[in-house]
């Protein structure tokens, strides 16, 4: 039983993720109240990772939807399975029977997703149900999701409907790559993940890559923040940052960067962790190249 957003923070550092007062707050409600939680934020600020995170604080199961384009409900909801019916049917056929709708649309046959598992759970902790990056998704899934989160129920034309068999936690991200539907908002608690400040992001570095020093995790820091000043295509987030410090780790150049011996061309090697374009490539390496970094 988590008291509050305090001891939740505590629970999320014991599990190496470190969430500031806002954030805690916004997880413990939707905890809590048992409210849908929408977490919005530019790509690689933690959203996805502070759900995982939940979930293994309270050693509750994850169910995980991935959002995409042209993602139904056959991948969302459940899904007949076909071929075990065509040979309920074809093993029918051999007894002289024949099977009619009512017991071929049953539950042996039918396949669960992950909203209908977590419908269906009644696991103690309550499942954490993420629905990630939902802004990748068509405006029909959306329009899915208004009974799902609204009712807690699932229609589904050959059982009837199927209600919640217990408590359950979702939350959704986002990385606003469109607008979301207000009927949508309005079903969500919300809070906006900002980019953390470069105390923090260190903070985090160093907690998340063991072989990174505090000089080199400030250091790290403090230059994808200067990055992020620059015209890019891709703004690096705190996942870019973690994994330049591995790249840095693992080539051995902790020391020499953290001492500015470093050869730019060594380092050009690494920009790949944080650079995700050609152009912004060709942007870092010229940062590099004419020795601003540090």
């Amino acid at each position: 039983m988590i008291s509050g957003p305090d001891d939740l923070r505590q629970r999320l550092d014991a599990e190496d993720h470190l969430v500031d007062d806002g954030l805690a707050t916004a997880l413990h409600l939707a905890l809590d109240l048992g409210l849908p939680l929408l977490l919005e934020g530019e790509p690689g600020v933690g959203k996805t990772g502070a759900v995982l995170a939940l979930a293994r604080a309270q050693g509750a199961e994850l169910l995980r939807l991935q959002c995409y384009e042209g993602l139904g409900p056959e991948q969302a909801l459940y899904e007949w399975n076909y071929q075990r019916q065509l040979l309920a049917i074809r093993l029918a056929e051999s007894r002289g029977e024949r099977l009619t709708d009512a017991g071929l649309f049953t539950e042996e046959y039918l396949e669960e997703r992950p909203l209908l598992a977590a419908m269906r759970s009644s696991g103690d902790p309550p499942p954490v149900l993420l629905i990630d990056e939902v802004d990748r998704a068509d405006d029909e899934f959306e329009a899915l999701l208004l009974e799902f989160l609204g009712e807690r129920s699932i229609s589904i034309p050959e059982l009837g409907t199927v209600r919640a068999a217990g408590p359950f936690v979702v939350v959704l991200t986002s990385n606003r790559s469109r607008d979301l539907h207000d009927a949508l908002r309005r079903r969500c608690l919300y809070h906006w993940i900002d980019y953390p400040d470069p105390e923090q992001v260190a903070r985090i570095v160093r907690r998340k890559v063991p072989g990174a020093s505090t000089a080199l995790a400030d250091l790290v820091a403090a230059n994808v923040a200067g990055f992020r000043g620059l015209d890019l295509d891709k703004q690096p987030g705190l996942a870019e940052a973690i994994d330049w410090t591995r790249v840095l780790v693992s080539l051995g150049l902790t020391d020499s960067l953290v001492d500015a011996t470093v050869e730019p061309a060594r380092l050009e090697s690494t920009l790949g962790a944080v650079a995700k374009t050609v152009d912004d490539r060709d942007t870092l390496r010229r940062v590099v190249l004419d020795g601003r970094l540090g």
